[in-house]
């Protein structure tokens, strides 16, 4: 394969692949400290681009005998290994889990997907982290106008009526496209996220009263992150294209309840399971979660359920992402 073939595939690979997906990969491209290793690697990249997965994973293997110790390399290598179907993919994801535990890369989302693994209740929020860290530059230009996102639009729309707010807290906030939807009707604007970059960009757009950094895990939820604000001040708690990088949601309803006021709104998208029960992990490396599952749980944690709508939520690799978007009430 020639030098200008490799280039048009790569293109066209990169057009096929999610935005996501896409930073993720760019998220490990960074240097083993050995020059023969990251030239084979990089080599091995070429490959991949031109789809020869075989090839690509031998170089890999090749670049990892110099540099056992490359976390990266090694999820990268069980990347080729999983895409030309070889069957020890599971142990280079396992490698870079023992040399990175906090899981940066998401190995253990990958293990779940070919079936080696669990699929976690939450991915790893380093992974999520870096994830969006990397993206934060390119993030409203990437989703907007490449991917058609329209989740703060329609979310927005769907909150209109019940304004104005005096507090909103907006979680997951981002780059801030919710806030840029709800600002004129909140009299108090609070933005929260887990990405130190995402918090950056929102600032620049001064929408917000107050930003933090903070995430929804388990661990978030225990340590009381939140707990330097009163309680029960939210008339809206919001949740855009958010609960997608979760699974279990187990730790969300808990902290909005906290958050809200008597008769406070909680809004929030998902992207669409089906009739699958609860949640499943996705090709895409996010949750999708169903509409059972979530009526469960606003009926366990006390929410009416005012509002219910089906949407394309985004594209992904040209093809429509199906969502649900969900506007309920806390009782009493």
């Amino acid at each position: 394969m020639t030098q200008l073939h490799r280039r048009r595939n790569a293109r066209r690979n990169s057009r096929r692949n999610s935005s996501e997906s896409r930073h993720a990969m760019s998220a490990i491209q960074f240097s083993s400290g050995d020059v023969i290793a990251d030239r084979r690697a990089d080599y091995a990249r070429m490959l991949a681009e031109g789809q020869d997965f075989s090839a690509a994973a031998e170089l890999m293997e090749q670049a990892l005998e110099l540099v056992p110790a490359w976390a990266a390399g090694w999820f990268r290598l069980g990347e080729y290994r999983d895409k030309a179907a070889l069957a020890n993919a599971a142990d280079a994801y396992r490698r870079a889990l023992e040399l990175q535990p906090g899981d940066i890369f998401g190995a253990s989302l990958r293990l779940a997907l070919i079936g080696a693994g669990d699929v976690p209740d939450q991915p790893p929020s380093r992974y999520v982290e870096g994830l969006f860290d990397d993206y934060a530059d390119r993030f409203d230009t990437s989703l907007v106008e490449k991917l058609n996102y329209s989740v703060p639009q329609k979310l927005g729309t769907l909150v209109a009526p019940h304004g104005p707010f005096a507090t909103v807290v907006d979680l997951g906030c981002g780059t801030g496209l919710f806030g840029a939807e709800i600002r004129d009707r909140a009299g108090r604007l609070e933005g929260f996220d887990l990405s130190a970059n995402m918090l950056a960009k929102a600032a620049e757009k001064h929408l917000y009263d107050h930003l933090g950094q903070s995430d929804l895990s388990l661990e978030a939820a225990q340590s009381g992150l939140f707990d330097t604000l009163p309680p029960h001040r939210a008339d809206l708690v919001s949740a855009a294209d958010v609960l997608m990088y979760l699974g279990s949601l187990e730790t969300v309803f808990p902290l909005v309840t906290e958050l809200l006021a008597p008769a406070g709104l909680f809004a929030f998208s998902v992207e669409d399971a089906g009739d699958d029960e609860t949640f499943v992990l996705k090709d895409s490396l996010r949750y999708a979660h169903s509409e059972v599952y979530i009526g469960s749980l606003l009926a366990h944690y006390g929410f009416d359920l005012i509002a219910v709508e089906r949407t394309t939520i985004r594209m992904d690799a040209g093809k429509p992402i199906h969502g649900i978007l969900f506007l309920s009430r806390k009782t009493g």
